[in-house]
């Protein structure tokens, strides 16, 4: 395992006894003292620690064990900083979160997962235990309901980072990996999240990464590994290739280092075969539709056709040489006015003209520059440079420009396409900057004007589209029926073919760095043949390095390790080199969760039985920023396991859930001029100089839909929330709340700032309110504080049996929670016990039966003080596995009552009211009703006649003053059990 156990705290585990409770006065007059208490303004300070040297031994009374709880610091809401760290240690010691290696098949399992996370030295900031508390609440409560539950946590700890860090101090990747995956584990135990640590991994762990390196092999087995020489994101720098997503406007996304495009021989994993599958599959998954949207478009499956284009020569004449153009509008083969080539196409250099080429080649440079991403966006302006040649369209015969540009990629389809400017908006755009024809083929149905202007991009009839000499002819028909006829005829006349084509590329699966995975293939010194490693030989590992810098020259820092990269054929015997990149981050974590399931197993990567059981991930939470690529290669890598029979589902995560992103404090900027006057922020122009500074939040008020300053109401300012960054300054750490508040605080605020999809806005003085919450629960049970700050033993519960209205309160509660926790509604469940906690701090008595089924709806959100609150009602044993309390329904129906109301005797009309009204409101009510009241309008009342919940019965004499009414003794009363 990793790492050192958290072991911080200095109490030792508490033995828990079966206490005998003491009472000073009777409860039920204590609880209504308590009561009144409580309606007082209560103050809170939580400055100062606690000075007390006792510890919760193991051996101590219950007696001694409440000493330590009562000398806390005076006037705090309660007393969480006993609490928790007593309670962590306990479920620590105890192993109480364990799944244990073989569990109850019979019983329902529940496998909620997190991403899990890079371990940075920044260690976490408040957004991350967003998702975190969430899976945790999940887990706790489905344990309660009595699932088996597997909810563990790791560290997905090899990247570029870490190695970044290593050559900037001299650092070895595994010394500082080590220490920040103990500082993240300290802080997520700090905030009592159920993990079962024994099942903890790291990708950098040999036994680990042992089965990556199998799960390579046997891609490699399948033809599904490969080696080719393809133009990569090369960062000098950094010494490593790049993905496209970290590279930003020609730069490294870590350090803004320049990254230039060069070709390169790397591996590649071909997810490319899986393409049909990964697409179909998508539609039996419970995740949100924009992520299976993402993945469909990132997919990008297309049918279309491949159609050549002849290049020409200087006298126009036809070339032994054809670019071949993929598009998925052939309808619109007459309207093509020029050809594009991606400027990395392999015909480039042997079409280019010679007075062009000086041209090309400063272009090529260029556009080596920019990533796939910067190249293909929609906004960016169109930039190209004429080839010098031409090509011939073969629907019509005519010669067309072949020009260069960046916003086609050679790796999508065949790096060329045929530009109709007419029907293509990227093609209008180029042509109009370049003064490129542009020919109309397609009218939208109805519509016999076009504007030649704009691109028309969407299906209609297809015009202009006939020449006798190639044979073809699609006027008049509509686009899609032309489409086809194109591709026909393309086929019969040997000028193309049918083809379904796919935006998605095959995975760049090397990096040109030091810590990562090493790939298990060695290279023959005679004929450079890749030869696999043995199974038995696994796994390779990383050899020690002192040296970690980039070489230079794009060869890996692992050439470095001489007498490691120089080895035999473990077959032959005969010399042989290691490969000396290694495998990309995304690999450790594309198939974690499958290592959860059995993290001890030496022999195989995962138990046939134990898969079977827990596959797949019911529940899967994390960034919505991992939607396209992780989520993607784990499915491509576990619909390859499942092809060779390792797992039993065709998916890995049945529901995906993307939390929110938690922003920091909103912060408030004035600008000032030249002079340092203030300008109001509504009138400030882009060009303006101005200069900005930040205004604390007590000097700008609320004014409309803005803020202003307070002193100088007529200047706005500017509020906005930043993503929390250490670069901004506004990253809140989780300790700091922690120390002041408590975990369980923390925990409940993250939960009740909003949805828990959407983002939203860290407001530290927010949290005051749910930790108001938890004083008053922890008062409703256990009493306020003494006059010395310490809380009597025991609780305030009564034994007695709870009247209707309590166990209403409460089984609405407990309905609302239930159905809150399964929807993800985490902020509305909380409010439901907040509305449960305001009603029973109005009650005469708290009921026990009460008390302890609110505490277990507590437990999972608040665990730490539902189990100190489960122990001072008398339990001995922790509520992890106590069963969740179900909602009655007799105690959820409505509380209206349709009361029928009669005037001497006769039914006059109904009115509605609360079951168990009182004789005086039903007559109030029905006194107010407009169609009753005309009755007794300027009559006397001799009597009411009321039996509750049935029926009023108003019994009037002649005319004169209505005199109040008086309750019937012997009407019915509804008595509740």
């Amino acid at each position: 395992m990793i790492g050192s156990r958290f072991a911080s705290f200095q109490l030792q585990a508490p033995t828990f006894f079966l206490p005998s409770l003491p009472f000073p006065s009777s409860p039920r007059r204590r609880f209504r003292q308590e009561c009144r208490s409580r309606r007082r303004t209560f103050q809170t300070s939580r400055t100062g620690a606690t000075s007390c040297n006792c510890r919760a031994g193991v051996s101590k009374p219950l007696g001694e064990e409440q000493h330590q709880l009562n000398n806390q610091a005076p006037n705090r809401a309660y007393p969480f900083h006993e609490i928790e760290p007593k309670w962590q240690l306990y479920w620590e010691e105890n192993s109480t979160f364990r799944t244990p290696d073989e569990v109850d098949t019979s019983k329902p399992k529940f496998y909620v997962l997190d991403m899990f996370p890079y371990p940075s030295g920044a260690g976490l900031h408040v957004g991350h235990p967003l998702g975190y508390t969430a899976t945790d609440i999940l887990a706790r409560f489905k344990r309660m309901q009595g699932y088996n539950v597997l909810h563990p946590m790791g560290w997905d700890a090899f990247g570029l980072p870490a190695e970044q860090y290593a050559i900037d101090t001299g650092t070895h990747p595994k010394v500082t990996t080590l220490k920040n995956i103990n500082r993240f584990r300290s802080q997520l135990k700090s905030l009592g999240f159920s993990y079962d640590w024994d099942r903890e991994i790291s990708t950098t762990e040999p036994d680990y990464y042992k089965w990556t390196q199998w799960i390579f092999l046997q891609l490699l087995k399948r033809g599904l590994a490969y080696q080719a020489e393809v133009p990569v994101n090369w960062c000098p720098a950094l010494g490593t290739v790049l993905a496209n997503e970290e590279v930003v406007d020609g730069v490294s996304e870590r350090g803004g280092h320049p990254v230039i495009r060069k070709p390169m021989r790397q591996w590649m994993l071909k997810i490319t075969a899986y393409a049909d599958r990964l697409l179909r599959d998508l539609d039996e998954l419970d995740w949100p539709e924009s992520i299976k949207e993402m993945q469909r478009n990132w997919i990008g499956r297309s049918e279309g056709a491949e159609l050549e284009f002849c290049v020409l020569d200087e006298d126009a004449n036809e070339r032994y040489v054809k670019i071949t153009v993929y598009t998925t509008r052939p309808d619109t083969i007459f309207g093509v006015t020029y050809l594009v080539v991606a400027p990395e196409h392999s015909l480039l250099s042997t079409i280019v003209s010679v007075g062009q080429s000086k041209m090309v080649e400063e272009y090529k440079d260029l556009a080596s520059r920019k990533s796939d991403l910067e190249r293909t966006e929609l906004q960016k302006e169109k930039t190209g440079v004429f080839s010098g040649c031409y090509a011939r369209n073969p629907a019509n015969g005519e010669a067309i420009p072949i020009w260069v540009a960046d916003y086609v990629l050679g790796s999508y389809g065949t790096g060329a396409i045929m530009a109709v400017p007419a029907h293509d908006t990227r093609d209008n755009e180029f042509a109009a900057k370049y003064n490129i024809p542009v020919r109309i083929v397609v009218k939208p149905d109805g519509d016999d004007c076009v504007d030649s202007s704009k691109a028309f991009a969407g299906e209609g009839t297809v015009v202009n589209s006939v020449n006798s000499s190639s044979g073809l002819d699609i006027n008049g028909l509509p686009s899609k029926a032309a489409a086809a006829k194109v591709i026909d005829w393309a086929e019969k006349y040997g000028n193309g073919t049918r083809k379904v084509n796919y935006k998605l590329r095959d995975w760049l699966f090397a990096r040109q760095r030091y810590w990562g995975e090493p790939i298990p293939v060695v290279f023959s010194d005679d004929t450079g043949e890749i030869i696999p490693l043995p199974e038995t030989d696994l796994p390779l590992t990383l050899p020690e390095l002192d040296d970690f810098t980039p070489t230079g020259t794009g060869e890996p820092p692992l050439t470095k390790a001489v007498s490691w990269v120089n080895t035999v054929d473990p077959l032959s015997g005969k010399a042989a080199r290691r490969e000396t990149s290694t495998m990309p981050q995304w690999a450790g974590s594309c198939w974690y969760y499958l290592r959860y399931m059995d993290p001890k197993n030496s022999k195989e990567l995962v138990d046939k039985r134990k898969e079977i059981y827990w596959s797949p991930v019911d529940v899967y939470v994390g960034g919505a920023e991992h939607a396209v690529l992780h989520l993607l290669y784990s499915r491509f890598w576990h619909k390859v396991l499942y092809d060779i029979g390792i797992v039993s589902t065709k998916e890995p995560f049945k529901c995906v859930i993307n939390q929110g992103i938690i922003l920091g404090e909103v912060q408030y900027t004035a600008f000032k001029d030249q002079d340092g006057n203030y300008v109001s922020a509504d009138s400030v122009n882009a060009s303006d100089e101005l200069y900005q500074e930040v205004i604390p939040e007590e000097k700008v008020k609320k004014s409309g839909d803005g803020y202003v300053l307070d002193e100088n109401p007529g200047i706005q300012v500017m509020a906005r929330a930043h993503k929390m960054s250490k670069s901004r300054g506004n990253v809140v750490n989780p300790d700091d709340v922690v120390g002041e508040y408590g975990a369980d605080a923390l925990r409940l605020y993250e939960m009740f700032m909003g949805p828990f999809r959407d983002t939203k806005t860290w407001n530290t003085s927010g949290i005051e309110g749910v930790y108001r919450f938890l004083g008053r629960t922890w008062r409703l049970i256990v009493g306020s504080p003494l006059a010395d700050g310490s809380f009597q033993d025991g609780s305030l519960v009564v034994d007695v049996e709870p009247s209707f209205e309590q166990l209403r309160s409460l089984h609405r509660c407990i309905a609302k929670v239930t159905e809150e926790i399964e929807a993800t509604r985490f902020n509305t469940g909380i409010s439901a016990m907040m509305e449960f906690v305001n009603a029973a701090n109005k009650w005469d008595n708290l009921p026990r039966s009460i008390a302890e089924a609110f505490v277990l709806v507590l437990a999972p959100y608040a665990p730490h003080v539902a189990e100190e609150l489960w122990f001072r009602l008398g339990h001995s044993n922790t509520l992890a596995h106590a069963p969740f309390p179900e909602a009655r329904s007799e105690y959820l129906k409505e509380a209206k009552k349709v009361l029928p109301v009669q005037v001497n005797g006769k039914t006059r009309g109904t009115v509605e009211v609360d079951e168990g009204c009182s004789e005086e409101e039903a007559f109030r009510i029905a006194s107010q009703d407009s169609k009753l009241s005309r009755f007794l309008e300027g009559k006397s009342i001799i009597k009411t006649i009321y039996v509750q919940g049935k029926i009023l019965n108003v019994i009037l004499g002649g005319k004169g003053a209505k005199p109040k009414p008086k309750p019937n003794p012997d009407a019915s009363r509804i008595i509740v059990q």
